[in-house]
């Protein structure tokens, strides 16, 4: 299979991920889109690698799904605590918890 196909799914894949950040106001599916564009970077990272024959692309792509991981973490404990005092996990009402 070309390369490119695959650099073509990544920004079809990226593209879905930005509309869904963009659109959306529930913060478990914001956090759903940005893993989703963090995995179309990740799958272009492995084609380019590929297609120059490193691993660098691979390493990149590793660090990448480990950050994403660590975000993952964090950013569903900030939404279960909006959740605890809101009673919704609205992107609008993340606001409200300023002081």
């Amino acid at each position: 299979m070309n390369p490119v196909n695959y650099l073509y799914l990544a920004a079809l894949l990226f593209t879905i991920g930005a509309a869904g950040v963009l659109i959306r106001r529930n913060a478990v599916v914001v956090f759903m889109c940005i893993e989703l564009m963090l995995n179309a970077c990740n799958l272009a990272f492995v084609v380019f690698s590929r297609m120059h024959g490193n691993l660098d692309g691979q390493i990149i792509a590793f660090f990448t799904m480990v950050v994403a991981a660590a975000e993952v973490v964090v950013g569903l404990a900030i939404i279960v605590s909006i959740f605890r005092t809101r009673h919704t996990a609205s992107v609008d009402d993340a606001s409200l918890m300023k002081l």
